[in-house]
């Protein structure tokens, strides 16, 4: 159910991006990730600002929103790239689940 739903608002999110002309010349991998990057960035600052409510949506905090864009974008490139990433999440998670206790020692 998980991944059926996801892979349906991906489609929903890369359809909305392509609509807006994001797609309209072929982007490449390195500038999708940095893009992503900068969304986490700006949660960063939406912390470090004390966590406002967002400008654009005020019924959330910046962090809830602009960890809303990383998703978003991570649903448009995986979609514009026939990316499996939601059966990647469900093999992460079981993988994940059997792991050792902080990975084995790691301090963080």
């Amino acid at each position: 159910m998980f991944i059926e739903e996801w892979n349906n608002k991906a489609t929903e999110v890369n359809e909305t991006a392509i609509a807006k002309g994001w797609w309209d010349a072929e982007r490449n991998d390195g500038e999708m990730i940095a893009l992503m990057h900068a969304e986490l960035s700006e949660a960063l600052e939406a912390l470090r600002h004390g966590n406002p409510p967002d400008d654009h949506i005020p019924e959330f905090r910046g962090t809830e929103a602009e960890m809303a864009d990383v998703v978003i974008r991570i649903m448009d490139y995986g979609k514009a790239r026939n990316l499996r990433i939601a059966e990647a999440i469900e093999a992460k998670m079981a993988y994940n689940a059997n792991r050792e206790r902080m990975h084995g020692g790691k301090a963080f």
